[in-house]
């Protein structure tokens, strides 16, 4: 059973390949999907946009290429290729594309008691 979807197994992967930027486009794919946990990898063209929304858990976005301008509570972060930011549980939070720009998105949600 494979716990991450929608990649290749046991080969080195490019994940800028796996979701490539498309004119005036906003793509993704889902890696992981669980009730406490979400893995995502994004591509945004120059001036796309996700608009404020808030999660229920911490997100890291890890910018793969481009710049990304993502506000977390009124505050603006300019985030590049490289580099990470961890967006705060219920803080509301958007991210606009600078420059067109790739992202892994990683959502950390609070374990479901069973």
């Amino acid at each position: 059973m494979a716990y991450i979807k929608n990649l290749q197994q046991a080969k080195v992967l490019d994940l800028k390949k796996e979701v490539p930027v498309e004119e005036e486009q906003i793509l993704s794919k889902t890696l992981v999907q669980r009730e406490d946990l979400g893995v995502t990898i994004f591509s945004l063209d120059t001036d796309e946009e996700i608009p404020v929304h808030t999660a229920p858990g911490d997100a890291m976005v890890n910018v793969l290429s481009g710049e990304a301008l993502i506000t977390i509570a009124e505050q603006e972060y300019l985030v590049k290729a490289g580099e990470t930011i961890v967006m705060p549980a219920n803080i509301p939070h958007a991210l606009y594309a600078k420059k067109a720009f790739q992202m892994l998105l990683v959502v950390v949600k609070p374990e479901v008691d069973k």
